[in-house]
């Protein structure tokens, strides 16, 4: 026992950690923020062999550089991330092809007798920006990727939130005006919600173009910010987060996100009486202290925490 308690408070313990989204899987091994050792990127193609992969790269880390003590997996959902549940691991029903009912986790144990952490890519984040990024120091604050698709991770009064399932913050529902938007949305399920109306997939079937190729003039902007502002306005109703970071490639264009502020000022109107939104929204509303790593060392710090915990 007193081996193990030694190892627990050594820094130098290797994680594994796996970011992994719809389009790419991104691997690493390392201890923390400035040592992280190994990484390695490839497609997201069917779960056997993108998880064989993931395996074979974590066994020739520890042929390389030693011992892995844990491994934090952030992945795309939905998902069930309850150990006590019986579909603990798998992905649940998802548009992308080959993936629903794939026992995630349970191909990583068949290959590992380690402790593992698995959460959505967007809790990982959340973390990753908690544990060294701009949440550090908060109990409660929200992080939102606005990208290929749209989520959102809750860190609430000092741990990720999970509950039912886990928070779905890209299904909720915006006010749509056909008018100024006639577009129908692109989501599989819900058609014009939020993540139908405002993602990386709507803003190109939309204007034809992704939305890297739009001038930071286009009306396609005001749209978007308003769309945004819309769910940020919600969320700061609901969870009351003491900051909401935003990320992702479309969320965190930097023409972006001062639109966004304005808008989600505006929406609030003077409704929640704190300073920080009300004279000082520039340091509620921020994009990611990680940049586009947040996902990666979130899956690290999702590791260390499984090893702490054990």
């Amino acid at each position: 026992m007193a081996a193990n308690t030694e190892m627990k408070n050594n820094d130098n313990c290797l994680y594994g950690g796996i970011e992994g989204g719809g389009t790419k899987f991104v691997c690493a091994v390392g201890t923390g923020l400035d040592s992280i050792h190994a990484e390695a990127r490839f497609p997201t193609t069917t779960p056997q062999e993108t998880m064989f992969q993931a395996v074979d790269f974590f066994k020739q880390q520890e042929d390389d550089l030693g011992k892995i003590v844990s491994i934090g997996f952030a992945c795309f959902g939905p998902l069930d991330p309850n150990p006590a549940s019986p579909t603990y691991g798998h992905i649940l029903p998802t548009p992308k092809p080959h993936w629903t009912g794939a026992n995630v986790v349970g191909m990583l144990r068949s290959a590992f007798d380690i402790p593992i952490n698995f959460d959505t890519d967007v809790n990982g984040a959340a973390l990753g920006e908690w544990r060294w990024g701009k949440a550090q120091g908060l109990q409660t604050f929200i992080y939102l990727t606005v990208g290929t698709g749209i989520g959102g991770g809750a860190y609430v009064e000092g741990k990720l939130l999970h509950g039912l399932i886990h928070p779905e913050m890209g299904h909720i529902a915006v006010k749509h005006d056909f008018e100024n938007d006639p577009f129908e949305g692109v989501c599989p399920f819900h058609g014009d919600c939020f993540e139908g109306l405002a993602s990386g997939v709507a803003i190109e079937k939309r204007w034809g173009v992704r939305g890297g190729m739009l001038s930071k003039d286009h009306i396609a902007w005001e749209l978007e910010a308003d769309y945004i502002a819309q769910a940020l306005a919600s969320y700061s109703f609901m969870l009351s987060p003491q900051r909401i970071i935003v990320g992702g490639g479309v969320g965190s264009l930097p023409y972006l996100l001062p639109k966004v502020r304005q808008r989600t000022k505006e929406l609030i109107n003077g409704y929640i009486q704190s300073p920080v939104i009300l004279k000082n929204i520039e340091s509620y509303i921020v994009s990611p202290g990680l940049g586009n790593r947040s996902g990666m060392l979130g899956a690290i710090a999702l590791a260390e925490q499984a090893f702490q915990q054990s």
